[in-house]
């Protein structure tokens, strides 16, 4: 018979492996901050973490979108296209609008209003195609992105779109009190995601969506209206971020936005939200665009080949993934 203490002993050391393996991620990117600051002297400043935040935050703001679609057990591939769409919209209605004697401020904001209509009917329809046809959304939004790019280009007639007021710029390039306007948003953008998904009942209804359809149904949530609603939040997100780049750039084309479905996609994953629904946290996401953005940003610093950041995206996702299931096996055993 053990002694009490050894068992004690036992029992303690077994809660602290239990409690570090939830924070797996956040002890690697501990140790990939303290290696990178020993590694170089420019990566620890806040300039440069100013940067990593200003560039996270382009596609944050759809990851955190993404995570509410993931989480009910869908995904949208159509991301990306959805970005670029948003560009031209803002500069062609701009544009028509000042050409029939608007004034131009008044006119890029009627511009961006309509993106985001334009985005809110596109998940609108992605979401009534799942819902009243049960095509699975992985074909619907894969479908979708090649029409919205073509839409985009045809729209544009394959050319940047640049009438666009100067003052347009300060939304993506612009700062308050030294913090990246953009990043503001982000944070914005991840603090009505947190709420919502923590403390309503829309996002306890969107858990019990994604874990088990026909449980939530029973228990008289309109499954369809939760997905659908998903999938008109993730392209109203995907908007903002449209808004964003094409701020900074000061023009839309039908070329943004481009594989930027992959990495929402990979911070949500790699923050343990797991593919097959119900499972997953906003906090894990925004915790998996930190551990990208440094680990992009740090590669990039040690001059790391192109082409191997994308070895280590996919060996990330894959690992991400493996320990996601692993844990729910754990569960269900």
């Amino acid at each position: 018979m053990k002694p009490a203490a050894a068992v004690k002993l036992s029992s303690s050391s077994f809660d602290l492996k239990k409690k570090l393996s939830k924070h797996v991620l956040e002890i690697i990117l501990l140790v990939i901050v303290i290696l990178m600051t020993f590694a170089s002297s420019g990566f620890l400043t806040g300039e440069n973490l100013l940067n990593i935040l200003r560039n996270m935050a382009l596609q944050g703001c759809i990851a955190f979108g993404m995570t509410i679609v993931i989480i009910a057990g869908e995904i949208d591939l159509s991301i990306g296209s959805t970005v670029a769409l948003t560009g031209v919209i803002i500069g062609l209605t701009t544009g028509k609008l000042a050409d029939a004697g608007m004034p131009m401020d008044a006119a890029v904001i009627v511009g961006i209003l309509l993106s985001f209509v334009v985005a809110g009917l596109i998940g609108l329809f992605n979401g009534w195609i799942l819902a009243k046809y049960k095509v699975p959304s992985f074909i619907i939004t894969l479908a979708m992105l090649n029409v919205i790019y073509g839409v985009a280009a045809v729209i544009s007639k394959g050319f940047p779109v640049t009438t666009l007021p100067s003052w347009y710029n300060v939304l993506g390039a612009g700062q308050i009190f030294s913090i990246p306007i953009p990043a503001i948003i982000l944070l914005l953008v991840f603090a009505v995601i947190f709420i919502v998904m923590n403390y309503t009942k829309f996002g306890r209804s969107v858990y019990a969506v994604g874990g088990n359809p026909e449980s939530a149904r029973l228990s008289g949530i309109n499954v369809s209206r939760v997905k659908i609603i998903c999938m008109i939040v993730v392209q109203l997100c995907s908007a903002l971020s449209g808004v964003l780049v094409s701020s900074q750039v000061m023009s839309g084309s039908f070329n943004f936005g481009k594989g930027w479905e992959m990495i929402a996609i990979s911070s949500v994953i790699i923050g343990g939200t797991s593919l097959f629904g119900g499972v997953g946290k906003v906090w894990g996401t925004f915790i998996g665009l930190i551990f990208l953005g440094v680990l992009i940003n740090a590669m990039t610093i040690l001059n790391v080949n192109e082409y191997v950041q994308y070895i280590v995206r996919g060996l990330l996702i894959l690992t991400a993934v493996l320990i996601t299931t692993i844990q729910l096996m754990k569960k269900r055993n």
